[in-house]
């Protein structure tokens, strides 16, 4: 398995350079969390992550969960590694500090959970689904609900599930069946299966709190009747602790391509006693509240994930010598030059490289505007903020998964077939990114998301939270020439950004196939646009600094091969959008 080292100092250019990390730390609560502070946290995740987690990331791939009369065990040194996580605090430090969080900004826990992705994806699921489960119950659940559960899954003594699929629903969770019926004590006794439950049942906690969707008898059709749920693994008794088992168990674990250590369960509801969170028949708005934060999360897996394979990738290409340079020997004292100097190991590399790089901009741009959201005191920016991350979620998730699997797969070629080979790590990491891809709303889903009720949303309004930004910079910009590089293939790649979106805008109203037919390489298209205006101001903030620092250098000239190599993608897909959906929907359906 290839060695990890948190990249610390480009997620600081990142947080501080780029996105002015002291905007953030001005909003009001979060005046205590000074540079040196963020600094110190993001050394020691980076210390837990390199120490702890990624030396059994490849163990937990090869053992995998046990399942045996209903417990789940999960791989030799995960129990121990949670112990040290939960002991560390990490499992709260972006929670309330009302019930017993730190309360960082997200920007600085979007860095803290890219680490932990790179060093053990499986590990990193357990608190993950845990946090999840905090942001929906800290939002709907009544004062009852999150005093007596809030501080233990902040603390990670208990963790925390979403229970969404079942057998005959993924997408369309109207077709959910699970039900609720009303005890006369105000809880309700639910009943159901749910499945491709992740950290349904595991040995790292004492209890698991699961998050469940379920129908209420007089439930409305659809998701209008969808209500959401608590659903204890064990009941809690007066004192707080655990008391009896709950009517939930489960009923077997997946056999997967990947996060093999992750227990993936279905979990079986037999009259288990469950509360209600939040009203009745709106448990799809609070459990949107979960989900976003999880898409943002998973995003930032394919970042994680595409991080590790660049750099097990860079050693390989730096040691493993093969054949001589196109242009002549570079290294003649030895039998071969390394497979660095060859331009297709260029070439992948690099591509992984600006991936990754504008990848982690586009994360922090997002985290930032959470912050915003919730911490700006002027109400006008919380809403921008808000447009913001509404329309750039569903751009995060599927972007950053397709582009993080896409790196590891890159990754896994320049080894070549001892790429192929598990022992030497770079297999696990596209296998675990593939899942990134599925879950949290496959990224089809997504894209339609963005094209259905994204793009149309309050007269495009979200959309011009993204559409503004990007215009005004390159108007004030366009006339620098020390920027005509970077600011030419961004002008041009908005454009076509725009003239897809209103393609789409048209076509769509009277053709709803148009717009479903370019969705994913509307999706495609967005989100390079949205890279390379990030990499346009990490561009001009290195320039003036990369004659003297090797860092800002490389910067430049990564972005130099975005802009000439990989966003001309953009025009592609302009074609493609323009060519409509009728050779899509044309297509006998018999023929398939």
């Amino acid at each position: 398995m290839p060695a990890y080292k948190a990249p610390l100092r480009d997620m600081l250019y990142v947080l501080y350079e780029l996105m002015d990390g002291e905007s953030v730390t001005s909003l009001p609560g979060f005046e205590d969390f000074s540079r040196d502070t963020i600094e110190a946290v993001l050394g020691e995740a980076a210390k837990l992550c390199e120490e702890v987690l990624q030396p059994i990331n490849r163990s937990g791939d090869e053992e995998g969960c046990a399942f045996e009369n209903g417990v789940v065990r999960t791989p030799n040194g995960f129990k121990h590694a949670y112990d040290a996580f939960r002991d560390g605090g990490w499992t709260g430090i972006a929670c309330d500090p009302a019930f017993g969080g730190q309360g960082l900004p997200a920007t600085v826990d979007t860095l803290v959970v890219e680490m932990i992705c790179s060093a053990n994806l499986s590990f990193g699921m357990y608190p993950g689904l845990s946090h999840g489960a905090y942001v929906a119950l800290h939002a709907y659940g009544s004062d009852a609900l999150k005093e007596t559960f809030l501080p233990k899954l902040v603390d990670g003594t208990w963790s925390g599930t979403m229970c969404l699929t079942e057998p005959q629903c993924g997408t369309d969770l109207g077709l959910l069946r699970t039900r609720a019926v009303p005890n006369d004590d105000g809880s309700y006794k639910i009943t159901g299966t749910k499945i491709f439950i992740s950290a349904g049942e595991h040995d790292l906690t004492e209890n698991i709190i699961h998050l469940v969707l379920a129908r209420l008898p007089d439930a409305p059709k659809g998701v209008k009747g969808v209500s959401l749920f608590l659903v204890p693994k064990f009941l809690v008794k007066p004192d707080g602790s655990p008391g009896a088992r709950n009517g939930v168990a489960c009923g077997s674990i997946e056999h997967k391509m990947g996060i093999k250590a992750s227990s993936t369960c279905v979990m079986n509801f037999d009259e288990a006693q469950g509360f209600l969170i939040g009203a009745p028949h709106k448990g799809m708005q609070a459990m949107f509240t979960m989900m976003n934060t999880e898409r943002l999360a998973v995003g930032v897996q394919g970042l994680g994930l595409a991080e590790a394979s660049y750099q097990g990738a860079v050693a390989y290409a730096r040691e493993r010598l093969q054949g001589r340079s196109l242009s002549g020997a570079k290294y003649p004292d030895k039998p071969a030059d390394p497979l660095v100097v060859h331009p297709d190991i260029r070439r992948m590399l690099l591509t992984q490289r600006a991936y990754i790089e504008g990848s982690r901009a586009l994360a922090i741009w997002a985290a930032k505007n959470l912050d915003l959201a919730k911490r700006h005191p002027d109400p006008a920016e919380r809403a921008k903020a808000e447009d913001f991350v509404a329309v750039i979620t569903p751009v995060v998730k599927a972007l950053m998964t397709d582009l993080g699997f896409e790196a590891t797969n890159l990754g896994m070629q320049v080894f070549g077939g001892h790429g192929y080979i598990r022992e030497n790590g770079m297999e696990q990491f596209v296998r675990d990114a593939r899942i990134a891809q599925i879950y949290e709303g496959a990224n089809g889903v997504q894209a339609l998301d963005l094209v259905g009720r994204k793009m149309p949303a309050h007269a495009g309004r979200f959309l011009r939270s993204f559409f503004h930004p990007v215009s005004d910079h390159i108007a004030a910009k366009k006339a620098d020439p020390a920027l005509a590089e970077f600011i030419g293939p961004l002008e041009k790649a908005f454009i076509r950004l725009q003239q897809a979106t209103t393609f789409i805008a048209q076509r769509g109203m009277a053709r709803p196939d148009e717009a479903g037919a370019a969705a994913s390489d509307y999706l495609r298209l967005f989100g390079l646009t949205a890279l390379a205006y990030l990499w346009a101001q990490m561009a001009e903030n290195s320039l003036p600094k990369a004659e003297e620092d090797p860092f800002y250098r490389a910067k430049v000239g990564t972005a130099r091969f975005f802009m000439e190599r990989l966003l001309p993608q953009t025009g592609g897909l302009l074609q493609a959008i323009s060519s409509g959906a009728r050779t899509t929907m044309a297509f006998e359906e018999a023929a398939f």
